[in-house]
């Protein structure tokens, strides 16, 4: 009995084929022709070694040397002597599923396995990392919500991922996520709010509880019993590969488990008690050996008959809705003492795979219908009204041969639905009558589970990792009038206060960072876009323009071209335009030539309440816009007013210091002029000379003018400006409440400045004033007054 084959020819020798065969035990395994297939030979060589290969399937000859062959197993394995012995072979992941050899170059490889591709420069001695590309295959997502909140998934051939939404800074690295126990098949389970003890799943039965705090992993299976090689039928509990874990939203200590019944469990996974019969249809038939005499592999992957999804009422505590694999939905309302079969007619066996009770009604629910496995491969979603007592489908304007893995609504807007398809994102604004494309810039793959999670949609791919839709206001907001208006603010939500990082190379992108607006243009205008951010009190603290204006172009003369940086202007483009307010004042007061490396932004505004104003052309739009404390803060509404009003201290202290220094420019500017006229005029030389150094040696005090880049910070002491500078900056960055250090040292601040502003007014009325006597007396303009106290 044969059944699959996997063949290879020798590029080095044409007439040597390798080929792998699935055979009866003393058939299968590895043949060699040396004749173009006219005779074979089997070389088995060690049998442990290639005892899988008809799994997998694969076999790569090496296209300069004949007697060099791989068969990629769950081991990778090579041989040297044509397949009469092998060797495994050490690379970064198992379950090898494809391979490629460079012909000019056979030192050179790519091996594809189910952790990645990698890639080797010397015949495999080493490898590339796979930690290096976003190619997860997710099952199920859930979230906490920590601020910023985490995202959780378990990854196909790989550990369970706890990982940052967002980070503090820089983007998104391996150093932000962690294994939560449980494995690749996982669905996870926790307290949203305090994701301490996290219940996760895998194959077999299996089910651990980690402790975050003590990173301690505990087994916590209801009925530990081993479950390779056997058949399901014989075990007392059938569980799924991706056997569904779930706690209770009214009270996270209770967790449901599902196998056929659902067990619960009140005392974190030592006891468990059935709550329900055998709520799947329990064929026995389908519960024997899998994969028959010739491929048979009793792992749990192929068991059917299965509790697959389990989602307790948000609205009801002990209203609990059961999906199985082969087509059965259940619901009881009275905590499992009575349960009811609700399904939407007979689905033929196909697997429910998602259910979503709407977060609008406790008796509506949806659940997504998969028949791939019956090679059905059309959409099938159902709603159901009257817990299951009607039910329509609500699918048909998706996509033919595109089935549906999750089906979720908004919680802010009824009817606003997400579904995960195998092709794609698609969107309904009005119940699921009509669908579009939600794909934006999510590249072509399947969705195979979906969440909300404080206004973002989150979504778990089988290929591309996790994804995240950052901001659902424009979603939520849209509707059919949009388009009539020439101009459109949409509502930003309430943004946290929080300073979160960019991103970084080979890291997740982190989120726009601030307060995100979005407002729709109806048509291209040639004008400039205007944004104002608006206090409670109507006054001005931000403006933006999508034009450069006179600080754009100071700030960029003032660069350092050994930290360049790009000045950003919001988009006006027609259509849709987002813009990140990063909650800051407008900038200081920025003078031509002055090395302020920490740069001329302004400090941040305080929580509280702000308008946003947006006009281009003769249009204008508003809203309002909340800021939230950040969370981890415990300042109170006073202390944010003090340090709002530190900062305005300091930042007019350092706007007079930068006016002061350009005022006093001019006048030595102006004298260094009237010298240049009047060579002759004695008089004039000896108070302008005076005047020309007394004011540059005031200016060397005020800012240092030696700099040439940021690195002779570490070699020229810094001057008034830059103290200044930094004072900000701490102050900004620490937040509320003021530090007394940082009190202290303003005052010390305030005093310096006085006494360089004493010392101004004391040239002015000195060498400036005796210059400008001369010139009133000889008819000429005066030297502009840089001020003084």
């Amino acid at each position: 009995m044969i059944g699959k084959i996997g063949v290879d020819v020798s590029a080095s020798s044409p007439n040597r084929v390798y080929a792998i065969v699935e055979a009866e035990l003393d058939k299968g395994g590895l043949y060699r022709s040396d004749d173009f297939g006219k005779s074979w030979s089997l070389k088995n060589g060690d049998r442990i070694l290639w005892s899988r290969a008809w799994y997998y399937n694969h076999i790569k000859a090496d296209p300069v040397d004949e007697n060099t062959v791989y068969v990629l197993n769950a081991p990778f394995m090579k041989s040297i002597d044509g397949g009469v012995t092998f060797e495994k072979r050490p690379t970064p992941h198992g379950d090898h599923q494809d391979h490629w050899i460079n012909p000019d170059n056979n030192q050179n490889m790519i091996n594809g396995n189910d952790g990645g591709a990698t890639v080797t420069f010397d015949g495999g001695e080493s490898w590339s990392s796979i930690m290096n590309q976003p190619t997860a295959q997710f099952y199920r997502v859930i979230t906490d919500n920590q601020v910023p909140y985490r995202i959780y998934g378990g990854q196909q051939d790989n550990s369970t991922v706890a990982i940052a939404s967002r980070t503090f800074s820089g983007g998104i690295g391996h150093g932000d996520y962690f294994d939560v126990g449980g494995g690749e098949s996982a669905h996870i389970a926790f307290d949203p709010e305090n994701p301490r003890l996290i219940y996760a799943t895998t194959i077999n039965g299996t089910l651990t509880e980690y402790d975050h705090e003590n990173k301690r992993t505990r087994p916590i299976k209801p009925y530990p019993e081993y479950v390779y090689g056997q058949q399901s039928k014989d075990l007392k509990y059938r569980t799924n590969w991706n056997a569904p874990i779930a706690a209770s939203p009214h009270d996270p200590t209770v967790l449901y488990f599902g196998t056929q019944k659902l067990l619960r469990s009140r005392d974190r996974g030592v006891t468990w008690e059935e709550i329900s019969p055998d709520l799947t249809k329990n064929e026995t038939d389908k519960q024997g050996l899998n994969g028959g005499p010739l491929t048979p592999e009793n792992v749990g992957a192929e068991f059917y008959g299965t509790i697959f999804y389990i989602s307790e009422s948000p609205h009801e505590s002990g209203t609990i809705w059961v999906a199985s694999d082969d087509g059965l939905l259940h619901l009881t309302r009275d905590h499992g003492q009575s349960w009811e079969d609700v399904t939407p007619g007979d689905l033929g066996g196909a697997q429910i795979n998602a259910i979503e009770i709407s977060p609008h009604d406790a008796g509506t629910v949806y659940i997504a219908v998969t028949g791939y496995k019956l090679n059905d491969f059309q959409p099938y979603i159902f709603k159901g009204t009257g817990y299951g007592r009607s039910w329509e489908r609500i699918d048909q304007d998706l996509p033919e041969n595109n089935f549906v893995r999750v089906i979720r609504e908004d919680p802010e807007r009824q009817d606003l639905l997400y579904a995960g398809t195998e092709g794609g994102m698609f969107v309904s604004f009005d119940g699921g009558e009509r669908w579009q494309s939600l794909d934006l810039n999510l590249p072509p793959v399947p969705i195979t589970d979906l969440t909300i999670r404080q206004g973002n949609l989150v979504a778990a791919t089988q290929g591309r990792g996790f994804w995240v839709l950052d901001d659902l206001t424009v979603v939520q907001q849209a509707n059919a009038d949009l388009t009539e208006k020439p101009l459109h603010l949409f509502v930003p939500r309430a943004t946290p206060m929080i300073r979160f990082g960019g991103g970084g190379a080979g890291e997740g992108k982190n989120p726009p960072g601030g307060a995100v607006l979005s407002y729709y243009i109806a048509e291209e205008h040639d004008g400039p876009l205007r944004i104002e951010i608006l206090d409670a009190d109507g006054t001005e603290v931000r403006s933006y323009s999508s034009e450069e204006g006179d600080f754009e172009r100071c700030i960029l003369g003032n660069m350092d071209q050994r930290l360049p940086f790009q000045v950003r202007y919001p988009p006006k483009k027609q259509g849709l335009n987002q813009w990140a307010w990063d909650m800051r004042r407008n900038g200081l007061h920025c003078v031509e030539n002055v090395k302020l490396f920490a740069g001329f932004g302004g400090a941040s505004v305080i929580p509280g309440e702000y308008r946003v104003r947006i006009a281009i052309g003769d249009a204008e739009t508003m809203a309002d816009l909340t800021l939230l404390p950040d969370p981890r803060n415990e300042a109170t509404p006073a202390d944010y007013t003090f340090l709002a009003d530190r900062l305005q201290e300091v930042t007019h202290l350092l706007n007079e210091l930068l006016d002061r220094l350009q005022a006093v420019r001019k006048a030595r500017g102006q004298i260094k002029a009237l010298l240049e006229d009047y060579p002759e005029a004695s008089e004039l030389r000896a108070a302008g000379e005076s005047g020309v150094q007394r004011l540059a040696d005031w200016e060397d005090m005020i800012t240092q003018n030696n700099y040439g880049t940021y690195e002779d910070e570490d070699s020229m002491p810094p001057m008034l400006d830059v103290h200044m500078r930094h004072l900000l900056d701490v102050m900004d960055r620490a937040g509320a409440p003021v530090s007394a250090g940082s009190l202290q040292r303003l005052e010390d601040l305030k005093t310096e400045w006085t006494e360089r502003k004493a010392e101004l007014a004391e040239i002015n009325r000195s060498d400036i004033a005796s210059v400008n006597t001369w010139a009133k007396n000889n008819g000429i303009a005066y030297v502009s007054s840089p001020g003084g106290v």
